[in-house]
């Protein structure tokens, strides 16, 4: 089923947000040459969702949502610790998007999904 225009414009938004914070991460891993293991908690809690999100699972997106809230402790921590961090800024606004990008695309793909089911019941497929 294609997406609606408000679906479609959350989605991109989402997409580019998780992008923006997987780099933003292993710019800040590079950058401070953190150890291998550090390297694998930073970035695998995001990629463990791609395969959910190419299949455009909303629960993928739901929990991916839940876990962008670690990153914006960390990232808000960063910004205090650090108040002319560049990175951490960007990687702040990336979560703060990627989290209501997430939840309005649910939101919205959700009841795409409901009256298109809805639909199709009335009439009779």
């Amino acid at each position: 089923m294609t997406r609606g225009t408000a679906s479609s414009i959350a989605h991109v938004f989402l997409w580019v947000a998780w992008a923006i914070l997987l780099l933003q991460q292993l710019l800040d891993a590079w950058q401070y040459q953190l150890p291998w293991i550090i390297w694998l908690v930073k970035l695998l809690p995001l990629l463990i969702f791609l395969p959910g999100m190419l299949r455009d699972n909303l629960r993928t997106y739901i929990w991916l949502c839940f876990v962008s809230l670690g990153y914006f402790v960390a990232l808000v921590e960063r910004l205090f610790a650090l108040p002319g961090n560049i990175p951490a800024a960007i990687g702040t606004v990336a979560v703060v998007t990627l989290f209501i990008a997430g939840m309005m695309y649910v939101r919205w793909r959700a009841r795409e999904l409901r009256q298109a089911s809805v639909s199709s019941i009335g009439s009779g497929e």
